[in-house]
């Protein structure tokens, strides 16, 4: 029976994958007709992107894997909810924001000085706002930064 969990979860995600790559199928179509790149194009990446990690898991599960306890556990469960938070944040802080504090805190709470991860998490918020607002033309939530 070794392996079951991570095969159950591998399951899981692939069911996951499934739907959240149909879901980015259904948007429409972009005005002006069909391009290259549309708003569908970064969500069907990542649900193929799971599907070959979920297929990988159930074809290879560790057939040793433990589950984290003490500190480890509370630190998984620190970072599922500063990922919530940030969910629910995304909006109305905006994407810079929101992305700043959440990739500082998580950088943060895997060892790194807190000027420097929050540092990292506005660099990296900035280039990605960039690369999806300029670069693919995706918009992101300008949220508290918008000008109006």
């Amino acid at each position: 029976m070794s392996g079951l969990n991570d095969r159950i979860l591998g399951l899981g995600l692939l069911v996951l994958a499934v739907a959240y790559g149909w879901v980015a199928q259904q948007w429409p179509e972009p005005f002006g007709g069909s391009e290259g790149l549309g708003p569908e194009t970064f969500p069907t990446i990542l649900s193929v992107v799971l599907v070959i990690g979920s297929l990988y898991l159930m074809v290879k599960p560790d057939a040793d894997a433990q589950w984290p306890w003490g500190k480890t556990a509370l630190e998984l469960l620190v970072a599922v909810i500063v990922l919530v938070i940030y969910a629910l944040l995304l909006e109305p802080l905006g994407f810079v924001i929101s992305t700043t504090l959440v990739v500082g805190t998580l950088s943060w709470r895997m060892g790194a000085s807190p000027g420097k991860a929050f540092l990292t998490g506005l660099i990296s918020a900035v280039v990605v706002f960039g690369l999806f607002n300029y670069g693919l033309s995706l918009s992101l939530p300008a949220g508290l930064l918008e000008i109006n």
